[in-house]
């Protein structure tokens, strides 16, 4: 979860961003801050959300942790009004420049194919050793039957 403020942000941005947010499997949510309150004191996680500054949002990723928060970063860049809060990452709150820092990583998808080339790499290489073996042993029966 990602609290941000939303104050002075226009409704057309705000459509613009939950669309965004839909696309990675993540939704946006407005809601009183008590009831975000009460939430979290039922979830055991202490956090002071009636201190908070502004309208509060919340992004939730149900993807992945990564992908909000990449999609809320990118967002608060190009509108100045949107400011990234805090965040909640395994049960423990986290600042908003660790929110920031969460969305320069990889997504999921990303760090699973990066794993997969790295797995290929080695059968890759190995295969490319063989066959420039083949190529040598081709060129060399070439020669001798040349030769002959």
């Amino acid at each position: 979860m990602i609290f941000s403020d939303y104050t002075g942000t226009s409704v057309a941005k705000m459509k613009n961003l939950r669309d965004e947010l839909r696309k990675n499997d993540s939704s946006y949510k407005i809601t009183k801050k008590k009831l975000i309150e009460l939430a979290f004191k039922n979830a055991g996680i202490e956090t002071d959300v009636k201190n908070m500054e502004g309208q509060i949002g919340v992004a939730i990723g149900n993807a992945d942790e990564v992908s909000a928060a990449k999609v809320l970063a990118n967002f608060s860049k190009e509108n100045e009004n949107f400011k990234i809060l805090q965040g909640v990452l395994e049960n423990k709150v986290i600042s908003g420049e660790e929110v920031i820092a969460l969305s320069k990583l990889l997504s999921r998808g990303e760090l699973l194919s990066k794993l997969v080339g790295l797995i290929n790499a080695p059968v890759s290489g190995f295969v490319n050793a063989l066959a420039g073996n083949l190529r040598n042993l081709v060129g060399v029966l070439k020669v001798i039957g040349d030769t002959k």
